[in-house]
C-alpha cells in the first residue's frame, strides 16, 4: 500500500477522491494527515481535528477484496480489522455497528465507506490521544505509524469475510444498549439480530449500512 504523509489537509477522503478522479492516483494507495481542518464524520457531521490523531484514507480496487465480501459487507469488515489489531495492543475498544469504534459507552472514532466506480474508499477518524468532551479518547498508546502499517498488512491477508463475521456475531451483545439511524429515524438496537451479511434485523426489517 502507497502511503502518502501531509501536515494539513481539509480532509484526506475528499483529498483522495480528487486525486483518484484525475487519475493522479492509483488503489491501493492511502492518505494521512497530522491535521485536518474539514473532517468528515458520520452522516455528513464535521469530525473534530486534533493534532495527534489518526486521519486516514485509504483506496482498494473492489475485485480485489476476498472473494465472498459483499459490498454491503465492507463497512464491518474493514472496521472490525482495525479494532482487532487495537485490541491486540490491549485496547478494550469494540464496534458499534457498523462502523463505530467505542470503549465502554463513548465513541472515540469511526469509519465511513463509499464506492466510487470500482474503487472502495475508507476514510477513517480515531482519538489516538485526545477527545471533545462529549467522545474520548483510546485506552492505550499507539505509534500512529506502527499502527497503520499493522493494518494495512493484515488487509492485504484477505482473510474471508466470514471469519471476520464469525468472530463478530459474537461481540455482537456490546450493541444492544445503543442506537442506530435509519431513513433519518433512531433505531434500538436492543432487538436486533445481526444477519450473515452484515445487515441488522429489527422487528422484521432489515436495515444496511450507508456508510
Amino acid at each position: 500500500m502507497k502511503t502518502l504523509y501531509f501536515k494539513t489537509l481539509q480532509s484526506t477522503q475528499l483529498y483522495l477522491k480528487e486525486q483518484l478522479k484525475s487519475k493522479k492516483l492509483t488503489p491501493p494507495v492511502a492518505v494521512v494527515a497530522n491535521i485536518q481542518t474539514d473532517g468528515i464524520g458520520s452522516r455528513g457531521n464535521l469530525w473534530t481535528s486534533q493534532k495527534g490523531n489518526l486521519f486516514l484514507s485509504f483506496a482498494l480496487d473492489v475485485n480485489e477484496l476476498p472473494h465472498d465480501l459483499k459490498l454491503e459487507s465492507v463497512s464491518i469488515y474493514f472496521s472490525y480489522i482495525l479494532k482487532e489489531i487495537l485490541n491486540e495492543y490491549g485496547s478494550k475498544v469494540f464496534l458499534k455497528w457498523p462502523n463505530d469504534f467505542y470503549i465502554d459507552n463513548k465513541k472515540i472514532g469511526g469509519m465511513i465507506t463509499n464506492i466510487v466506480d470500482d474503487t472502495l474508499i475508507c476514510g477513517v477518524g480515531i482519538n489516538l490521544i485526545a477527545a471533545p468532551k462529549e467522545f474520548k479518547s483510546l485506552d492505550i498508546t499507539i505509534n500512529r505509524e506502527i499502527l497503520i502499517e499493522t493494518y494495512f498488512k493484515n488487509i492485504e491477508k484477505k482473510v474471508l469475510w466470514k471469519q471476520v463475521f464469525s468472530k463478530y456475531k459474537l461481540e455482537f451483545e456490546n450493541n444492544k444498549e445503543f442506537f442506530t439511524h435509519s431513513d433519518g429515524k433512531k433505531v434500538s438496537l436492543e432487538s436486533s439480530i445481526l444477519e450473515s451479511d452484515g445487515s441488522l434485523n429489527i422487528n422484521g426489517e432489515r436495515i444496511y449500512s450507508r456508510r
